[in-house]
């Protein structure tokens, strides 16, 4: 079992900067490939952002390409989501999620089905 805790979300202004972080305990985070969901109200969950647990081959949404980065602490079982030049549509409830434990594939997946274990989320509100 993997437990995630989500924190860093709030309100802010379109142009502002937000940093998401994403809490791992329970088992090995660093054998677990990382990702961050959003939900808003009436929408589907999409998929954000992936970190992989090998190697750098990071994997970004084409709607947040350039603006958010993902990045994790394998020593601190954290991920985090920089999340720059915020946008009124990119307001949502921002998921944690883990696909895994992983051995050998560290491709990141996109579906919410990949994944194993969630956060409980955290808003991002964001003003025009």
């Amino acid at each position: 079992q993997v437990q995630l805790v989500e924190s860093g979300g709030g309100l802010v202004q379109a142009g502002d900067t937000l940093r998401l972080s994403c809490a791992a305990s329970g088992r090995t985070f660093s054998n677990y490939n990382m990702g961050w969901f959003r939900q808003a109200p009436g929408k589907e969950r999409e998929f954000v952002a992936g970190s992989p647990w090998r190697g750098e081959n990071t994997l970004y949404a084409d709607s947040v390409k350039g603006r958010f980065t993902i990045s994790r602490d394998n020593a601190k079982n954290t991920v985090y989501l920089q999340m720059n030049s915020l946008k009124p549509e990119d307001a949502a409830v921002y998921y944690c999620a883990a696909d895994g434990p992983k051995y050998f594939s560290s491709v990141v997946q996109t579906r919410p089905t990949s994944y194993d274990y969630w956060g409980q989320g955290t808003q991002v509100t964001v003003s025009s």
